[in-house]
């Protein structure tokens, strides 16, 4: 079995309920339909129900199943209305403004939903921009308690199955902070953690690889300096977490390399998670493995939001949204 059937089969033991806002492409129908006949989430489709189902129609595409909700014909508009003008006031929104945004833009009405417990997450993506979906998330729904950094991770899957969990690795943060500092990257470190225990496994144990172009004083420069900085905060915040850095990517993932320059490392040598310094190191990362190496990529997933929302690949296919639908339930059902 596959890592998406392991996550939809864990998906189907507590049903959560998504929200999709992109209901006017296809590929989110398509995906919506996967999810409702496997049966691994309730979904709800926002938009105009006869332009949704004409387009499904169309296209061959069963959403029977699905709840199709109208942002402005709901019975909760005024509610979320009202709910995000109290939210944003103090930023300088107007009740008009606030209903406006929920009647143009579908992902303010499935933040909403979401921030009243009124479905468990979304997804969007497929034909917006990162920013479209996550600022209305980081306004409303905002980080989970305790949390100050909001990131973004993938799940690689390796043909190579001795690295990581059978092959699969978490490497962060490869989508939304472009250059987090020492506080931010242990953040980042500590909420992989967690992703890696919902998502890769809840048994074996996460070992953090924060990595440098140098492995333990082998070069020193700023660049070094903040990724040392951010283990050592990583290591205070959480003391029972096993990571470990500066470390390079060989040290970090090979037994004899880290034999050679990290020999009283915990970490090196079998690394499940890799932090990387910076976006642009964490992006050219994820795709050279993605590409060079032939590995699967499922994301990038937001970890450390209050709720569970994903965004999506503007190049996703129908099988990517409904992976990510079930990624996103999974979540939701690990969510406090």
């Amino acid at each position: 079995m596959n890592f998406i059937d392991e996550i939809k089969e864990r998906a189907k033991k507590s049903i959560k309920t998504i929200v999709l806002p992109e209901s006017n492409d296809v590929r989110i129908l398509k995906g919506a339909e996967i999810a409702l006949k496997e049966n691994f989430a309730n979904i709800i489709l926002l938009g105009n129900p006869s332009d949704i189902s004409k387009l499904a129609n169309e296209n061959n595409i069963d959403i029977q199943q699905a709840n199709i909700v109208n942002p402005t014909e709901s019975l909760k508009y005024e509610e979320y209305a009202n709910s995000l003008y109290e939210l944003r006031k103090a930023k300088g929104m107007t009740l008009d403004e606030a209903r406006q945004l929920l009647s143009e833009n579908s992902r303010y009405f499935a933040t909403m939903m979401v921030k009243h417990g009124d479905a468990d997450g979304f997804v969007s993506g497929a034909c917006h921009p990162t920013s479209d979906t996550l600022r209305p998330v980081l306004q409303i729904i905002k980080g989970a308690e305790g949390v100050k950094t909001v990131s973004a991770f993938f799940i690689m899957i390796l043909q190579d199955k001795e690295f990581g969990v059978d092959g699969k690795l978490i490497f962060a943060d490869c989508g939304m902070n472009e250059n987090p500092n020492a506080e931010q990257l242990s953040d980042i470190a500590i909420s992989s953690s967690i992703s890696f225990n919902e998502l890769v496994s809840k048994t074996v144990t996460p070992q953090i690889a924060m990595l440098s172009y140098s492995t333990k004083g082998s070069a020193k420069s700023e660049l070094t300096d903040k990724v040392v900085e951010a283990t050592k905060l990583a290591q205070a915040k959480e003391p029972n977490l096993s990571v470990d850095g500066e470390l390079q990517l060989d040290a970090a993932i090979i037994p004899e390399v880290a034999k050679l320059k990290a020999p009283e490392s915990n970490v090196a040598g079998h690394a499940n998670i890799l932090i990387f310094p910076d976006l642009n190191a964490g992006n050219i990362g994820y795709k050279l493995v993605q590409r060079f190496g032939h590995a699967q990529a499922y994301g990038p997933l937001c970890q450390g939001l209050a709720k569970p929302v994903n965004d999506l690949s503007r190049g996703c296919s129908a099988e990517d949204v409904a992976g990510v639908i079930a990624i996103t339930a999974v979540q939701a059902q690990n969510n406090k």
